[in-house]
């Protein structure tokens, strides 16, 4: 006798191939956007972090379309309203929105302290004087390079707080909404880690080739590499989360 799958199993695994095929299709994307040809290194790393990350966003968006409806004649529901903060991770939301307000004032501090690059170029190098030798670095995180990572980041932020909401609201048991919650937080906060750890990466970059930052280089410094550490920590956790369905507890 054939063994027969249910449609709820096999939607599980469409999900879980959805969120693959994000996730891969974002690889293969991201190669010739970081090979393209382009004197502006950090660009072409820009550029292919941004496509992987909405590439992933939009595989678990999809995924989460797949979602089977209810199939109670009968439903009930509590009096308790359901709030979106009562699905997502407890501890990684947090961690996650930490780590946007940091991309945020990076890119914003980034954006008035930049300054044009020996080329004339402007938004891409930050001048330095350094025993009385004046000379732009770079790349630093200038309006050149944040105007895509701002602009990718509010589509995915705006494409992921519509699905929270909606799974938040729509019928369904409410593990199955956790287990979305989780994935979609997880795919909102690669895009925010790996923009995040560009961006540390280039300010790390102009500290490493100049010894004259003094005092708020020396303080700059103490703070990228440890949140650049922790960046690497949820950036791993978010795609732990987005391949490994129902991966994590309740706490």
């Amino acid at each position: 006798m054939l063994d027969t799958v249910s449609p709820e199993r096999l939607l599980a695994r469409a999900d879980l191939c959805a969120r693959w095929a994000g996730l891969t299709l974002g690889a293969v994307v991201a190669q010739p956007l970081a090979a393209m040809d382009s004197d502006d290194l950090a660009m072409r790393f820009v550029s292919a972090i941004t496509a992987f990350g909405l590439c992933a966003v939009g595989g678990v968006l999809l995924g989460d379309s797949l979602t089977p409806a209810p199939q109670e004649a009968v439903r009930t529901a509590a009096l308790a309203p359901r709030r979106v903060r009562d699905h997502v991770p407890p501890r990684m939301a947090p961690l996650l929105l930490f780590q946007t307000a940091c991309l945020l004032v990076l890119l914003t501090v980034g954006t008035f302290a930049a300054s044009p690059d020996a080329a004339g170029r402007t938004g891409r190098a930050i001048t330095v004087t350094c025993r009385s030798v004046t000379r732009p670095l770079g790349p630093w995180p200038g309006v050149h390079y944040a105007a895509p990572l701002l602009a990718s980041l509010v589509v995915g932020t705006a494409a992921c707080v519509w699905a929270l909401r909606r799974i938040a609201h729509r019928p369904g048991d409410n593990q199955q909404r956790h287990d979305r919650s989780w994935a979609i937080t997880a795919a909102w906060g690669l895009l925010v880690s790996s923009q995040l750890l560009i961006a540390l990466a280039m300010i790390g970059r102009v500290l490493s080739r100049t010894t004259c930052a003094g005092m708020l280089g020396n303080v700059t410094a103490l703070v990228i590499y440890p949140l650049s550490l922790l960046t690497l920590f949820s950036l791993g956790w978010c795609l732990f989360t987005i391949v490994v369905p129902r991966a994590v507890g309740d706490e």
